[in-house]
């Protein structure tokens, strides 16, 4: 495998002076070493990949220096634009090292949001006009950066490491994460789904709240009737909107993550200004990226109470404990909505903790039986 701290000292010594991306689990572990030893300033975790991209051009065209771009493959499509509109040779020609972590590779097993994604990646890359290498444990790191290098540099234009699972060797991260609340996720899941009414629809953010609150109605013998977004990062609250707009007569519950929330806020202005008042719009925070890594969000020095009002929510709310979300939840029974529930929360889960059972189709006609009854 190969040392994180050998694949980030190769990238600084040919130039690299700025990471900038989105956290994936197949590259956490150079994301953690990143993380820890890059210059204050010089590793960047982004709303979304697209950000990330534009990031490096406005660096590049600041300093003359590449940066690195790390994300999911997954996130490709968050960066259409920017890498056929603003850093392709065609128009602005802007170098930029993207780092992708390869999930969903044909030939190993993964979950079903990843596999077509993991099957088109590199015929993406071939239609962008995106040289690529692919990395994995055994490669000669130093002959793919130095080919990958000469290339970047002779085009003018992005070119890409495909990463596989399992290439970097073992790194123990030194980011703390200060707990100055102790609710748990899945105890907030349990409580929720106590407090709200049967007739609820639930849609709840792509990682672990979603393997959670699958588990929890398995606990409680109750049919799966949630829809599980298991990819669409940051959609999550645009799906529920469609549910809300789609079935007033229902009120919907839409279970988001603070990397989520970031990832496309400008859900959020759409949300306030239609203002479904069937629609409790849940933010699970824990300052983290937590189903991919653990790394860090900028979600813990926000104000999300100025954010829901100059979006136009109805009303905000803020929780972190037992006590408090059944106190808030009275109020919520109470007046319409938009509500912002931003609920604080410890960042970690269960070892054990699984994921679902059912198939996304089974999942998506349960939920609609559910929606329509």
């Amino acid at each position: 495998m190969i040392p994180p701290k050998f694949f980030f000292d190769a990238l600084t010594s040919r130039g690299i002076r700025l990471f900038a991306g989105v956290p994936d689990s197949l590259l956490k572990i150079f994301c953690a070493y990143a993380n820890d030893h890059a210059e204050p300033g010089q590793y960047i975790i982004t709303a979304n990949e697209g950000n990330a991209v534009a990031l490096a051009a406005g660096y590049y065209l600041a300093t003359s220096n590449i940066s690195a771009v790390f994300m999911q493959n997954s996130g490709l499509g968050n960066c259409v634009n920017p890498l056929t509109s603003l850093t392709d040779p065609e128009v602005y020609g802007i170098p930029v090292l993207l780092i992708i972590g390869w999930r969903g590779e044909p030939g190993l097993k993964d979950e079903p949001q990843h596999v077509k994604q993991g099957r088109i990646t590199p015929a993406q890359l071939d239609i962008l006009g995106i040289p690529y290498w692919i990395v994995e444990a055994g490669s000669d790191v130093e002959s793919i950066l130095n080919a990958c290098f000469e290339v970047l540099k002779r085009i003018n234009a992005p070119v890409a490491l495909l990463v596989r699972e399992g290439s970097f060797g073992p790194y123990d991260s030194q980011q703390k994460f200060p707990n100055a609340v102790s609710f748990r996720r899945e105890d907030v899941l349990r409580e929720i789904i106590e407090l709200a009414d049967a007739r609820d629809l639930f849609v709840s953010t792509t990682g672990k709240t979603s393997r959670e609150l699958f588990e929890l109605r398995s606990e409680r013998g109750e049919a799966q009737r949630d829809f599980l977004t298991v990819g669409s990062m940051g959609h999550t609250s645009s799906i529920a909107l469609g549910v809300a707009l789609g079935n007033p007569r229902k009120r919907v519950i839409c279970l988001d993550g603070d990397g989520s929330i970031l990832m496309h806020m400008g859900a959020l202005a759409i949300i306030g200004s239609l203002k479904p008042a069937n629609l409790v719009h849940v933010l699970l925070n824990n300052a983290a990226h937590e189903s991919v890594g653990g790394q860090p969000t900028v979600a813990g020095k926000m104000d999300f109470a100025a954010i829901a009002k100059a979006c136009g929510y109805r009303g905000y709310h803020l929780v972190t404990d037992p006590q408090s979300l059944k106190t808030c939840w009275q109020r919520l029974n109470e007046g319409n909505g938009p509500h912002l529930l931003e609920i604080r929360i410890v960042t970690g889960s269960r070892e054990d903790l699984g994921r679902p059972t059912t198939t996304p189709e089974q999942n998506k006609r349960a939920f609609m039986e559910a929606a329509h009854v």
